[in-house]
């Protein structure tokens, strides 16, 4: 049996996952397709635990949480927001914040909303992907790209190339690797 299909429009998402226990329904079937096995013991029968959400194996009794080895693993937060902040952060252009998050979501807390964002940003992110990798150029000025000044950075600002021996090259240079590279920053 294949994985359940993600709803592709907002009415199908919103008729889809209107209960935690829809949410929950979709976790069981996207982890166990072929239906559920202990991680443990490789048992296929269960039972539910209804005070505490989890399930326990038959033969061995080992508890399993759905939302275990995933981003809402241990969470307060209804998985039903979870749903919605992974469709709002998964749909909306690059660049929502967490304070979108947690005004579009009604969250009373932004480390709520900053916390949930960065667990998602962090599952979406393909270990496989293409890294960059080489030698760069860097303004003669000694300004970080995209730093908006026209000046070079001052003598005292942290991370900045004071032309001194032994000063810090800053995040966007590794002043030990060679002139002009991105070693250490991103690889």
């Amino acid at each position: 049996m294949p994985r359940p299909d993600f709803p592709r429009t907002l009415s199908e998402f919103q008729a889809r996952f209107a209960t935690e226990d829809d949410c929950r329904g979709y976790l069981v079937a996207s982890r166990w397709p072929d239906g559920y096995q202990c991680p443990r013991c490789g048992h296929t029968e269960a039972y539910e635990l209804t005070t505490r959400r989890l399930l326990q194996c038959s033969s061995c009794r080992h508890q399993t949480s759905v939302t275990s080895c995933t981003v809402m693993h241990r969470t307060r937060v209804p998985l039903h927001l979870w749903f919605w902040a992974a469709y709002l952060v998964t749909t909306h252009t690059p660049g929502f914040s967490a304070l979108q998050l947690q005004r579009q979501l009604g969250l009373n807390r932004y480390e709520t909303a900053w916390t949930m964002l960065q667990k998602l940003r962090r599952a979406m992110v393909r270990p496989e992907r293409d890294r960059i990798a080489g030698t760069g150029t860097t303004l003669a000025s000694g300004i970080p790209p995209g730093s908006g000044g026209s000046h070079p950075p001052s003598r005292n600002a942290p991370g900045t190339q004071t032309g001194r021996a032994g000063s810090r090259a800053g995040p966007w240079l590794d002043a030990s690797a060679g002139s002009g590279t991105l070693h250490g920053v991103v690889g």
